[in-house]
Parts: C-alpha cells; structure tokens; sequence
C-alpha cells in the first residue's frame, strides 16, 4: 500500500546558508594561514575540524523538507531525516520555545520541561511541538520549523487522531 502525500514544504534560510558560508571560508582563511606560517600541528587539527563542521553545516542545513502522508510526518534537514508515523502523534502545538533556548538552526537535542526534545528548525520560521505517545530513543517531542504552522498543525492533529482510532 502506497502512502498518500497530504502535504509537502521544502524551507530554506538565506540567513543561515550566509552564516555557515562566512563561518566556512573563515575557517578555511585561518587554515591556510596557519599551514603556510608552519603553525604547531595541534592549531592546524582543530582549524580543520572546525572548517569540516562548518562545511557540513552549509551542505547540509540549506532545506529542511517536511512531508506529511497518510501514515507519517517525515521531516529531512539533508542527511539527517526523522519519520513520525501519525498514530504515535498525541499532540500537536505552536513552540513558544525561546530562540535563546534553541541553541541555533539545524538539528539540535535537548531536554525541556522535563522531556527531551529533538528539533528541526531556522531561527526566522516558526515552529510547531509534537509530542509523542511512544518515545523514540529519548525524545518524547519534536519541534520542527514551518512557513505555514496553522495550516500543518490542523493536518498533523486531523490525520493522527485518524490514525490512532
């Protein structure tokens, strides 16, 4: 049985990509520089890695897509994907999380309110809560960015009560 889609929203953050662009060509100008300065080897390491973090940040956090089916919601921020299936859906929210809280945009884990919390977001989208019947690992919540939070959260609660009846 093939799943129907219900909706699909592909977000990105120009602010974000420029961010992690300008903090990977720095890395790389402060590499460069300590490699052609003969710098001690353990500076050139922690450059490196950091330039390699930061390239990974601007690879991978330019799109978080969210698709939402009969069956579940799936979120993807690129190689990083989570799949809710809808009857393991118990609620569904605006995030009224403090931006100071979230700790930036990408994918970020935390406990909050006494539950631990996976996130999917851009600091400039706003962001719905689910919170899970049936943890998954640690997470009991997921919050997740989108352009359009009323309209996915009257799907997200439509569909999970169909589903968990």
């Amino acid at each position: 049985m093939t799943a129907t889609a219900l909706y699909r929203e592909r977000i990105s953050s120009p602010r974000t990509e420029a961010l992690f662009v300008t903090l990977t060509l720095l890395a790389f100008l402060v590499l460069v520089g300590l490699v052609l300065s003969s710098r001690p080897r353990m500076w050139i390491v922690v450059v490196a890695f950091l330039f390699a973090y930061f390239l990974f940040c601007a690879l991978n956090y330019r799109t978080l897509v969210i698709q939402l089916t009969d069956v579940a919601l799936e979120l993807g921020f690129g190689l990083v994907a989570w799949r809710i299936p809808l009857h393991n859906i118990e609620a569904c929210s605006l995030d009224q999380t403090s931006l100071w809280r979230i700790g930036g945009a990408g994918v970020h884990f935390t406990p909050l309110g006494g539950r631990y919390r996976a996130m999917f977001n851009f600091l400039e989208h706003p962001r719905l809560v689910i919170a899970l019947r049936t943890r998954k690992g640690l997470v009991r919540d997921i919050a997740f960015s989108t352009c359009h939070p009323s309209e996915v959260m009257h799907l997200i609660l439509q569909h999970a009560r169909s589903a968990a009846s």
